[in-house]
């Protein structure tokens, strides 16, 4: 299993070797951009892509929230700043899930079975991934909901449990509908200078339905 996890991460090196080879200014671009974190100047650098750039906005998305740096709210503030305030939500969402699923697949594969190691050491730890494996969905669901919590934690949290992958892919895509939503348009707004809560409440309306759907989702599976 060691020389599994050293080839995949290998992989993984030699990938990021191949897209520096490939395009050298690539990777420096896009590290100086995260670090700025200036949402304006990463709306204008998405959409330099042209015809490309809701690829690009999809990928850069995704790859912000697998790495859980930095802030998400820059990238779907930045989307709906570019796509509109609704496709703009829809992408972000769907690529901040796929983020952290592969984030959540990464982190189970290298670290979980020493995490396993340490869980069986202690009873207190024992018991508590034995509720996540049950309960996991439900924690999950509202720790993804509330708005500016770190991906990156919740990534490696739910990584380290037991819960399932397809619990934590539908808690993280439902979940994330109206954190991400709150954030992009508290961040669209007051970027454009622009107020309109009909568009919070719409999102909140909608965030109910999909809770009482993942609601009847933990009841009808884990029960």
């Amino acid at each position: 299993m060691l020389k599994v996890k050293i080839a995949a991460a290998l992989l993984i090196v030699m990938l990021f070797l191949s897209i520096h080879i490939a395009a050298p200014e690539f990777l420096p671009e896009v590290i100086n951009l995260l670090s700025r974190g200036d949402i304006v100047e990463t709306a204008e650098y998405i959409q330099s892509y042209g015809s490309l750039a809701v690829v690009f906005a999809f990928l850069l998305t995704l790859f912000v929230n697998a790495i859980g740096f930095p802030p998400a709210i820059i990238f779907s503030t930045a989307n709906t700043l570019i796509f509109g305030i609704i496709p703009g939500i829809i992408l972000s969402v769907i690529a901040e899930t796929v983020g952290v699923t592969i984030s959540f697949q990464l982190l189970r594969f290298f670290f979980r079975d020493s995490a396993k190691k340490i869980i069986k050491k202690s009873k207190r730890l024992s018991s508590i991934d034995k509720y996540s494996s049950k309960n996991g969905f439900t924690v999950m669901l509202i720790a993804r909901m509330v708005p500016y919590v770190p991906s990156g934690i919740l990534n490696a949290a739910g990584a380290l449990s037991s819960m399932s992958l397809a619990d934590y892919f539908l808690a993280s895509l439902v979940g994330k509908f109206p954190s991400t939503g709150i954030e992009a348009i508290i961040g669209h707004d007051a970027i454009l200078h622009e107020e309109d809560m009909t568009r919070i409440v719409v999102v909140v309306i909608f965030a109910v339905i999909l809770i009482g759907w993942a609601w009847y989702y933990q009841k009808k599976h884990h029960h």
